[in-house]
């Protein structure tokens, strides 16, 4: 095919487009190997492949954006593909792990791991989840980091069964939570804190989950300042 035809010049276009979807695809995988690790007990790996499935979701977007992925390939649906994978990454697994995880007695441990994935399956067919100013309405099924809090916290089983109850019911309540990303009020100190999150969050993980208290702490203090961005959004 001649490079100057309009077909010669649209392949180039096409295949870098593609190679977005392909992108965001690998977050699947990743949740394969996720699972693969909850099933040997392995958390910290479990955690750490749902984290570069977190990276993948978090850069996706603007790739498809700055290559017009929409508009070259109609076919493919971009948002569906990610309602796929994040289900798979942000729930299902997460729900496995809670069930799985010896974190509570297993009868309460499994009815948990369910109400995430039902709760979760919902949230999803939701069409107004997302605010025009960059939130979430209601607790946006954000279970990897859920189970994340829970795995490194280790509360009483009641604690841990508690919140589950408390954030699946917060999942249809009409309250906020930022998107640290897309939200373009205190972007700067939103996007500073979610960096200082994740590097705390490998030294966790590093620590196989058993970090010293001051890595805790923090972690615990930079979830809270999210809760209350939110929050906030809901006051005004």
């Amino acid at each position: 095919m001649d490079p100057k035809s309009p077909g010669g010049r649209a392949a180039p276009r096409i295949a870098a487009a593609f190679s977005v979807h392909i992108l965001t695809a690998c977050g699947a995988a990743c949740a394969l190997l996720a699972l693969m690790a909850a099933v040997r007990g392995a958390w910290p790996a479990m955690f750490l492949w749902l984290g570069v499935a977190l990276v993948i979701d978090g850069v996706d977007g603007t790739f498809a954006r700055r290559l017009r992925v929409a508009e070259t390939l109609p076919r493919w649906s971009g948002e569906m593909l990610d309602f796929v994978v994040d289900y798979a990454t942000y729930v299902f697994v997460p729900a496995y792990a809670i069930a799985a995880g010896e974190l509570m007695p297993q009868p309460v441990a499994l009815m948990a791991g369910l109400i995430v994935a039902v709760t979760g399956a919902i949230y999803f067919a939701d069409r107004s989840m997302k605010t025009s100013d960059g939130y979430f309405r209601g607790f946006p099924a954000l279970w990897n980091l859920a189970a994340f809090y829970l795995f490194l916290l280790e509360p009483a089983p009641w604690v841990g069964a508690g919140a589950i109850v408390i954030l699946a019911a917060a999942t249809f309540a009409p309250i906020y939570f930022v998107h640290p990303v897309r939200l373009r009020r205190w972007r700067a100190l939103n996007l500073a804190m979610l960096v200082l999150w994740a590097a705390l969050a490998l030294i966790a993980l590093m620590r196989d989950l058993d970090p010293p208290a001051w890595v805790a702490a923090a972690l615990g203090a930079i979830a809270l300042y999210f809760v209350i961005v939110g929050l906030l959004r809901g006051a005004r």
